[in-house]
């Protein structure tokens, strides 16, 4: 038997420190002997992890030192996370945004660590996930608030207590030239339309209307584009077609099948502008923070292109997986412009969710969040981290 961490004297054949931890499963560790076939399971008490978001910028300050004032909550939260009171998933943004470092393996490895190993299920996944849910709701006359779940955007049980042991799988990451040309294109298009915008004598409701019912003609056309090359016979859609469409099918395939097509299409549409679309939690974020945007244009805001080039930088990504996370952890960290946005009682992020923001603003507060999440372990927790990590609870007893 494999023993990982020896902490003494067999008890059974009398081995001299051959006994120990072999490994972690779930709720319980397993001990066992390496010189003979003693072993024991020991249960370790239910736990629950916070959940955190740390965006790409708190990972790229920790690793190159830039911010210095990122270093120690850093390490804070690693500390918490080996004791199994933090979560700290990475995204596919984290890995397509260390893709453009020149030291992006050490980066990766670095966000990795971290993480340990948990990531968040794609946001496309998660917004299919909702619109199904609401959508569902919605064709059973529920409107009642929409529900949250981890599984939406967590694959297992995470809090469990981690294994000894983690296996990695690669991924295609894409060109990371068209990655920044992306990143670039959608900067200048947000940007262009900042002179109409400060023209515009809508309200804020009304733009956000505007924004949610959008999402319909969003998810409808690249179906439509795919219908069409499916007509035409050109089967290479099912394998090359933004992956959006399905999100518009399969709202069709939950329908009664006595439906026209055509009354079909008008009841997906009616979805979109009600209720029940209006409060998928991803939707709603990227709505509001659109509209309010606008409005803080209109209102005088970024009159310098270049600066405003500077502060939103990346804006729509940061937003795409702050709207698809953020409701489902305790805390979040991003950069100050994109804070300052999520605060505001228009967007009202934490109100909301009670999802606790921080940036460089606030990381006091931060710092405090974490010290009263290590502050509530109970005994049971600190028992079965004596079991389970003897280095972990020594070291923290040491501090």
């Amino acid at each position: 038997m494999m023993v990982t961490q020896i902490i003494g004297d067999c008890p059974s054949c009398g081995g001299l420190s051959t006994y120990g931890n072999v490994d972690i499963h779930d709720h319980y560790v397993l001990r066992g002997c390496r010189s003979c076939r003693y072993s024991i399971q020991l249960p370790l008490p239910p736990i629950r992890k916070a959940i955190l978001y740390l965006d790409q910028c708190f990972f790229s300050g920790a690793f190159r030192d830039r911010e210095a004032r990122f270093a120690k909550p850093a390490k804070r939260i690693q500390e918490l996370a080996a004791q199994q009171l933090l979560l700290v998933p990475y995204s596919s943004a984290h890995e397509d945004e260390s893709h453009q470092w020149e030291h992006r393996t050490e980066l990766m490895k670095f966000i990795k660590a971290t993480s340990r190993g948990q990531h968040f299920e794609p946001t496309y996944y998660v917004e299919r996930v909702q619109v199904l849910k609401a959508f569902e709701a919605w064709r059973k006359g529920n409107t009642t608030v929409y529900n949250l779940e981890e599984r939406d955007v967590l694959l297992g049980d995470v809090h469990s207590w981690e294994s000894y042991f983690r296996i990695e799988v690669g991924k295609y990451l894409g060109n990371i030239e068209q990655i920044r040309d992306n990143k670039r294109a959608s900067l200048e298009g947000l940007l262009d339309l900042f002179e109409d915008w400060r023209r515009s004598t809508s309200t804020f409701e009304e733009d956000l209307v505007l924004e949610l019912t959008s999402f319909g003609r969003i998810y409808f056309q690249p179906y439509w584009t795919y219908l069409g090359r499916m007509v035409k016979g050109d089967f290479a859609a099912l394998l090359d077609s933004p992956i959006e469409y399905q999100i518009f099918q399969d709202l069709l395939q939950m329908l009664p099948k006595e439906l026209s097509p055509d009354q079909a299409l008008r009841r997906c549409f009616e979805f979109f502008s009600s209720e029940n679309f209006a409060k998928v939690p991803y939707a709603s974020i990227e709505a509001r923070a659109f509209a309010q945007l606008k409005s803080m244009v209109r209102d005088g805001a970024y009159p310098n292109r270049k600066k405003a080039a500077v502060r939103l930088n990346g804006w729509f990504y940061d937003l795409k997986h702050i709207a698809t996370y953020a409701p489902y952890c305790q805390g979040i960290v991003m950069d100050k412009p994109m804070a300052e946005l999520m605060k505001h009682p228009k967007v009202a992020l934490e109100a909301t969710y009670g999802v606790k923001v921080f940036s460089l603003n606030n990381l006091d507060e931060l710092s405090g969040w974490l010290d009263a999440l290590e502050a509530r372990m109970s005994d049971e927790h600190k028992e079965g981290l004596a079991w389970a990590y003897p280095t972990v609870a020594a070291k923290r007893h040491s501090l």
